[in-house]
């Protein structure tokens, strides 16, 4: 099985902590050269260090604009085209469907679409020139069962999932594949964030919440992000070149659906 990546460049977005860390990771453990991104300076340099042939891009990809300006400067930093592109960003906070306004509407486009859609269009020529591309989105379970709590977080992704499901169909042919990765709950810090807004709201401890949700998951306990990892590598991979369109669950058996 083909599962190398050397020669190929990689951009990997908000990728300083989290599952975003856990893709960077896993993609330049298969040879790959890799761009982080995130708003953090100094972590970005020392995970540049720690992955090697690696760099380090600060950018806050709230900010209007800054989404353009991503891609070439990940080309300039690693010396070549983008070959593989993992979108990412960081999670609404939570909110019910009823709750939500207007401008909460628009923001989670712009955070969890626009940015995304500016990125790909940034990648994507070159992909098509070239016959080979991988774009892989981490997405949510959320995109296959609605999460209670996370409306703004469920219209999001999957608005972006709708998008790239639509892209995946028109690029197939010319050697790029597009996909998502759907997590269910990975233990990073954004779950945990989770757990305790769950355990503030119920009046319950973290602990208990996470016992509870622990129990809902047939493999009965959380994921870890290298596992989460994995799956993103595989997906960039030569192996999975006759996989695309697909949004792939990563959770443990959560979401009881076939």
């Amino acid at each position: 099985m083909d599962l190398k990546l050397t020669g190929r460049n990689a951009l990997v977005c908000a990728s300083t902590d989290g599952l975003g860390l856990a893709s960077a990771r896993a993609v330049s453990s298969l040879g790959a050269r890799v761009a982080l991104s995130g708003r953090r300076a100094e972590r970005l340099a020392e995970l540049a260090a720690e992955l090697g042939d690696a760099a380090g891009l600060a950018v806050d990809l709230t900010v209007p604009g800054s989404a353009a300006e991503l891609a070439p400067r990940a080309v300039a930093a690693l010396g070549g085209p983008l070959d593989i592109l993992v979108l990412n960003g960081p999670g609404p906070a939570p909110a019910t469907a009823a709750s939500l306004t207007a401008e909460a509407v628009a923001a989670a486009v712009a955070l969890l679409v626009q940015n995304q859609v500016e990125l790909v269009n940034q990648v994507l020529p070159g992909m098509r020139e070239r016959g080979w591309g991988r774009i892989v989105a981490i997405g949510s379970s959320g995109v296959a069962s609605p999460l209670a709590n996370l409306a703004t977080s469920n219209l999001g992704r999957s608005a972006l999932w709708a998008y790239l499901k639509t892209l995946s169909a028109e690029v197939a042919a010319e050697g790029v594949t597009v996909n998502m990765v759907l997590p269910g709950r990975i233990a990073t810090d954004r779950v945990a964030s989770l757990d305790e807004a769950a355990a503030e709201r119920t009046g319950r401890s973290v602990a208990d919440v996470r016992a509870a949700a622990e129990a809902a998951i047939p493999a009965r306990r959380y994921g870890r992000p290298e596992e989460f990892g994995a799956v993103v590598g595989f997906l960039s991979s030569n192996a999975a070149s006759y996989v695309t369109g697909s949004a792939i669950r990563c959770d443990g058996g959560l979401v009881g659906s076939i």
